[in-house]
Order: structure tokens, then sequence, then C-alpha cells
């Protein structure tokens, strides 16, 4: 069966055109796509680089924020427009917008077929997809209207297409993306990270030290900033994961007209043998293995084997991978502060739809990460396992770092004599920087910090239906204010064993009912959650650890001697 991918009526409008006299001479300057270049530079490709950087690290919330924000050059030649895209159109959306401002062109896959067979959601094929169909941008004169095209992407484009196999060379019917190297010069501003969970993002900087900071969009149209780490699991090249970058392309056999746009033509994809930088390292290790066996490859790098995300680090660091405890602890911090702040956002646009004064269904959807209407586009399932995520890889990078220190092993940079009393004075510095909250359901504001959320991490909720201060977790005094009845109430106590998973599981049955959830059984593999998650709070342990250092008789920082 062929999927040619078209999205409810409330996502119809992902990119809509707001108030235009469509008849006007402004837009129609303005809104003309006319392609002048035959294909895309290395000039071009770097300015979409940096295109993607200056948007990445933008002070904005929403694509629509961020297209209009200073750091998108192009915003004073836009038509009176708003720009609604999930996390599948941003790459998407982002890459046509810039060929359309640059005279390039434009390709993409226009129907995908699951290569599981018939049926199924083609969104979490087990065997990934094959593509069934292409389209482009027209090449005429007078050009074509370029808001239709980015319309007719949203409508078009889902994580689906993201979901095919890295080996695919088709003449033809070619993939849009193609597997690069890991290394600086292929992963950079603009490379696509696929979560074969079903999200996607786009690296906006690779920092000195190795870290990949990526940025994505959202079903609610929230924009989210975090880093790339190991809820973007890593699988073979039939799905695709994790990074990609688009093909090149270039126009054949067209004719130029007198106003330099080029006319007619075909589109061609450059073969992944004539790709500098394709490689299928990421599947095949190093040193390289038969990628279709990308379970069993191993990672070696200066003669230390590795795992694949402490791998990928090293290739991307600039000279020696060497951990500054200290500083990485900020930084991850820092990040889950921005994903707490893209969070909030998502919650107040929950609450700004009234979503949480509506009656909940009598049953959780099919699968409560992957779905469609109300549901998709307010809850956050998937946003707040990522979230969790973050903070168990916080806390287990934390205590890998202090047994690094333990040993002194020559990965970790540190010259200080008490690295726990170090992270812990960082941990509380950060903390009081980070500043969130929200208005309760009396309107009055309720603070919260990184502490607090590490502390309720596993009571936020969810559920798009219940008051906003279950949203983040109250309990007490704090959960006075909230105006859930006895069935709300009931529906939150009863999903308390799914906000304890942090591994999301599109392939099983969750549509149940609140007694389905209440009578168990609980386990990964039932749809109803687990019955604990995994540890996270940073501070208790640090706080053991200076603990055991004062009972032992340590003595933490001591005074010089003279």
């Amino acid at each position: 069966m062929i999927f040619r991918w078209r999205k409810a009526a409330f996502l119809f409008l992902c990119v809509s055109i707001a108030a235009i006299g469509i008849g006007s001479t402004a837009y129609a300057q303005d809104a003309r796509w006319r392609i002048t270049k035959e294909r895309w530079s290395e000039a071009d490709e770097k300015a979409w680089q940096d295109f993607v950087a200056a948007l990445g690290a933008a002070d904005c919330w929403t694509f629509d924020e961020c297209i209009k924000s200073p750091a998108n050059p192009y915003r004073h030649t836009d038509p009176k427009t708003r720009f609604y895209v999930d996390c599948a159109d941003m790459p998407y959306v982002l890459r046509a917008y810039f060929a359309w401002k640059n005279g390039l062109p434009f390709a993409w896959q226009s129907a995908m077929r699951s290569a599981d067979g018939p049926g199924g959601d083609i969104r979490y094929s087990a065997y990934g997809n094959e593509v069934a169909a292409r389209d482009s941008v027209p090449r005429t004169a007078n050009g074509v209207n370029a808001l239709s095209v980015l319309h007719g992407l949203v409508n078009v484009v889902s994580t689906a297409m993201f979901r095919r196999h890295s080996m695919d060379d088709d003449a033809v019917l070619f993939t849009d993306t193609y597997s690069p190297r890991l290394d600086r010069e292929a992963i950079v501003p603009g490379t696509i990270a696929y979560d074969v969970n079903g999200h996607a993002s786009l690296v906006w900087r690779v920092e000195s030290g190795g870290r990949i900071l990526i940025f994505s969009s959202h079903p609610d149209h929230s924009l989210s900033r975090t880093h790339l780490g190991r809820e973007f699991l890593r699988t073979g090249p039939e799905l695709g994961s994790i990074f990609q970058k688009f093909r090149p392309i270039e126009v054949v056999g067209a004719t130029r007209a007198s106003n330099g746009a080029l006319v007619g033509g075909e589109i061609v994809g450059v073969p992944n043998a004539q790709i500098a930088d394709y490689s299928l390292e990421q599947y095949q290790g190093n040193p390289p293995g038969d990628p279709r066996r990308s379970h069993s490859a191993s990672w070696m790098w200066n003669g230390e084997n590795l795992d694949f995300y402490t791998y990928l680090r090293s290739r991307l660091s600039v000279g020696e991978l060497e951990y500054k405890p200290v500083e990485e602890m900020r930084m991850m911090m820092q990040s889950l502060c921005f994903d707490l702040r893209s969070r909030k956002q998502a919650v107040e646009i929950a609450l700004r739809r009234g979503i949480q004064n509506m009656d909940p269904p009598s049953r959780l959807p099919d699968n409560i990460y992957g779905t469609h209407g109300v549901w998709e586009l307010y809850s956050t399932p998937s946003r707040d396992a990522r979230l969790k995520t973050g903070f168990k890889e916080m806390y287990d990078l934390v205590v890998e770092f202090v047994k690094m220190d333990m040993v002194d092993a020559p990965r970790l940079d540190y010259d200080g004599n008490d690295l726990p009393g170090d992270l812990l004075a960082a941990y509380h510095e950060e903390n009081a920087a980070c500043d969130v909250s929200y208005v309760n359901s009396a309107g009055r504001t309720v603070e919260l910090s990184i502490d607090t959320i590490i502390d309720r991490l596993y009571d936020l909720s969810f559920d798009p239906y219940q008051c906003i201060e279950r949203r983040w977790g109250a309990s007490g005094a704090e959960l006075a204010t909230c105006r859930d009845g006895a069935e709300k109430t009931r529906w939150y106590e009863a999903q308390r064993y799914l906000r304890n998973q942090i591994d999301r599981t599109y392939d099983v049955d969750m549509g149940y009912t609140i007694e389905s959830l209440e009578r168990g059984p609980w386990g990964i593999r039932t749809g109803r959650g687990v019955e604990e998650g995994p540890e996270v709070d940073i501070r208790a342990y640090l706080e053991g650890r200076a603990a055991r250092r004062t009972a032992s008789g340590e003595i933490a920082n001591p005074p010089a001697t003279p």
C-alpha cells in the first residue's frame, strides 16, 4: 500500500496565509519561487548551515517566532503569513524556505510505502519504508507560489519520510537524505537527527567538546532546544537513525528564461557514492563491519573500546575528548532548564485552548506516544519521556565522573580535590539560575526549579485534560487550587505507572480504560507503565558522597601549606 501522508484537518493549516490580499502586487512579488540555480553550491550549503545555526541560537519558542526574528535575514521579504509546523515538517519546511529565498531547486518524497507490507503505521514500521513517488518545485519563468509549496509540504511530510534504508540508492526514486560520516566536517548545523521513536530535530551547533545541540518543533507548534543524548536510539540502516543530511540535487535539461529563471528539465539526485561525506559509519562501527549487523558494531577510538555515544563525542571533539565534569554538569543543567521552559510553553498552549476544562475520553489513545487529534497536539508523554531521559543521563554521567575521579582516569580533566563538593556547588548555582514557574488555577504564580522538578519528575502529568497543578506534579497545599473532579483525579492516579516509564514504546497497545490501568500488570511491554522510574536525584547522590567524605575524615579543599 502506498501512503500519500495526509494529516488531520487541524494540521492542514500548518503553513497558512493569514489575511493576505492574494491578488496584491506585493504578495505576487514576495511569494514567487523562481529557480535560478541548477544546484546547491558549497557556498549555498555553508549559508544553509549559518541560517540554521542562527535560528537555533535565537531566543524564540515557536517556528513562526524564529522565522520572524532578527536571526532570519530573509524575514523582511516575506508576505504576511504564519507558519505552523511539527517536528517532521521543520527540516523540510526550513530547507524549502531557504531554497525559495535563494533561487535553489527543491524536491521531496511525496509518497512512502512500508517495507513491512500492507497496513500499519508507516511512522513506526518495523523494517522501514520505501520511496513510492517524488515531487519537486516546478521550474517556470514566472515562478510558483512559494507559500503553496510550503503549505503542501506540511500536508505530505511525516516522520515516515526519515524512516527509510540508508543504503537505498535508486536513481529515480531516490531518498531525500543520506547517511553522513561522524566527524565535525559532516555533522554540521542543518544535519537531521532522527529518533526512530517518532521525532526529528535539526543540529544547530556542535560544541568543541563534541556535544551536539539540537532544536525541534512539536505538534503544538512549540519549539524546544536540547543536546542529543541516548534517547536518540541507534538502530540498523533500515530505519535511518540517527543522522541524515539532505541529498545534493541538480536540475538537468532545463532552459534559461530571459529573467534568469530555469524552465523545465528534471531533478536528479546525486548517488551515494558521489557524495563526499556519505558514510555508513553510524551502522558499521569502527573498524567498519557489516552495516546489516549494526547490533554487533564495535567502536574503537585511539585504541580504546567505547560505547557509540562516547565514540560520537570523541569523533566530534576538537582534539582528544576530555570531560570537564563541573562544566559538563552546568551545561546539562542549562539544557534541562531550556527543556523545562519549552515544556512550559507546550502546557500553556493546551491551557489557552481550554483542554483542561474538557471531559477526558473513556480510554487512552491506542498509543499515547504516536496518535492524532487533541492528544497528539496537546499531550506531552514523548516530550516528558525525553525530559526524564535527560535527567537520568545527567545523573548517570555525574556518577561516572565521580568514579573516574576516584581512579584518576585520564579522560577526566579535573584538578581539584573535592569533585562531589564542586559539583554540588555548581548544581546549586545552576538551580538558582533556572527560572521556571507556572500560573495556577487561581491565577497565582508558582515558582519552580530544577531541584523541585527532580523531586516530582514522575508526578508531572502528560495528560492535557488535567489541571495545570497536576501538569507540574503539585501535591499538598500547592494542589489545593486544582479544580479536577473525582474522575480526573482517578485518571491521574491510574497513569502513575505510565509516568514512571522513560522508554517510549510505539508498538504497544495502550488504549486502556481507568480500570485496566489500575488492574495492571505493569511492565515495559504491557502498555500500562512500570512500577518505578530510574534514579535521577543528583543532589541527594552528591550530598551523600560529601557526607561519606566528611565521615571518613577527608578534608575538602584544604588550605594551602605556607
